[in-house]
């Protein structure tokens, strides 16, 4: 059913700015001989014209996204070298001392609390999902397979645990109930605990046509703004922000209690300007956003169309959540893009949500593409790194954000 509530404010002045159409879960990657039973939902977004939260139309149930979730943080290494910065960043900038507690919400496969135990840190994961919770299990992570929200944090605290740290990245934008995922903050955050949490800057997304990072994971997107008047409700406060180039764009939020000793830094109330400067406040910023990725997809099935009519093979090169929204609102399947490579095995034998393009093991090529198309775009600068070979040797990138352009060796756009 569409939201009639802003799930920040509570507000009715919601707006539907984009519609993405019916997708499936785009992180269900399903055998070539199961997509019979794929299932889609609505995909569109909205923001609140009351505090400018842009949040989805319709959230797909918890279990149907995260039970058995497939992304692992161990096998993506632009992300394993963000979260060893992270976690030194973090135990630095509050002074953390060896024996502290960390709880990370969706600590995925631990690769963040590891990070944090080389530190000399206590740590503790929660996590719903099956597969990536197992792998953290097998590697000496403790993992509560958990939802954060109330009851979690009511019962963490009824055992005495009070964490002098909660960190939640690429987590705080999943959640149905952003109230429920406070409240069980509040269950168990001492006086100096803090919270940090990294996500997709909106700011970002909007300047940068990032629309693949809607999808039905993310019930919303997160600004400032908005952000400051949710913390409140809760008695908390954004203390610090800090921002970061990873996925296209993050802030790193520091949050506190509002009884807390650490002051509120100039950072946040500039980081706030900055959004209203940027029109973020302003619905024709988002009518204005939506006429960019429109033109964006048609520019980039014309690019496609011209190669295969000039014989050019195309592969995608990943296959992230990020490029399901992709191939699914542009609607490119297998005649555009023979295949996806993948280093994450599980996906590999499998095929794109809705689009069905086979994923295979990119180690398992004996041929290469004229072209990649890049879904991963957000670690652009790592790929161009790693396939420096292919690109020296004529291959090409092909990227569609924040515009559709080839790309050649070192990262240049080059002409088609």
């Amino acid at each position: 059913m569409k939201r009639t509530e802003c799930m920040v404010c509570g507000g009715s002045r919601l707006v539907e700015f984009i519609d993405l159409g019916d997708q499936p879960n785009g992180n269900n990657f399903l055998p070539a001989e199961e997509v019979a039973r794929e299932i889609s939902f609505p995909l569109a977004m909205m923001v609140c014209e009351d505090c400018w939260e842009v949040q989805i139309a319709e959230f797909p149930p918890q279990d149907v996204l995260f039970r058995d979730h497939p992304y692992l943080s161990g096998v993506n290494a632009p992300v394993v070298a963000h979260f060893e910065q992270l976690a030194a960043r973090v135990v630095y900038k509050l002074g953390l001392q060896p024996n502290d507690l960390v709880i990370d919400v969706g600590c995925n496969d631990g690769t963040l609390l590891k990070m944090f135990a080389r530190q000399g840190l206590r740590t503790l994961g929660v996590d719903p999902s099956e597969r990536p919770g197992r792998i953290a299990r097998e590697q000496g992570v403790t993992v509560f397979k958990q939802f954060w929200n109330l009851p979690t944090g009511r019962s963490l605290a009824q055992l005495g645990i009070c964490p002098e740290v909660i960190t939640a990245t690429a987590v705080f934008y999943h959640v149905p109930d952003l109230h429920d995922f406070c409240r069980g903050l509040r269950e168990v955050m001492g006086p100096e605990s803090v919270f940090v949490v990294q996500g997709v800057n909106l700011k970002d997304l909007i300047e940068r046509n990032e629309f693949d990072h809607f999808y039905h994971e993310h019930s919303c997107i997160h600004s400032l703004g908005p952000l400051t008047k949710l913390f409140a409700q809760h008695g908390l406060r954004i203390h610090d922000v800090e921002f970061s180039a990873i996925h296209g764009g993050s802030f790193i939020l520091y949050v506190v209690r509002e009884d807390s000793a650490r002051e509120t830094t100039p950072a946040v109330a500039e980081a706030i300007a900055a959004e209203r400067a940027a029109g973020l406040y302003e619905l024709a910023t988002y009518r204005d956003f939506a006429r960019r990725i429109e033109a964006n997809i048609a520019e980039l099935k014309a690019l496609l169309g011209e190669l295969k009519a000039a014989g050019k093979s195309v592969y995608a090169l990943g296959a992230p959540v990020k490029g399901s929204t992709l191939l699914n609102y542009a609607r490119i399947g297998p005649e555009l893009v023979a295949l996806a490579t993948e280093v994450n095995h599980l996906k590999v034998g499998r095929v794109t949500p809705g689009t069905h393009i086979p994923v295979v093991d990119e180690r398992s090529l004996t041929d290469v593409p004229d072209y990649y198309l890049v879904l991963a775009w957000n670690f652009l600068d790592f790929l161009v790194g790693k396939y420096d070979a292919y690109l020296a040797g004529g291959g090409r990138f092909i990227v569609a954000v924040p515009e559709v352009r080839i790309v050649g060796r070192g990262g240049e756009t080059v002409a088609r």
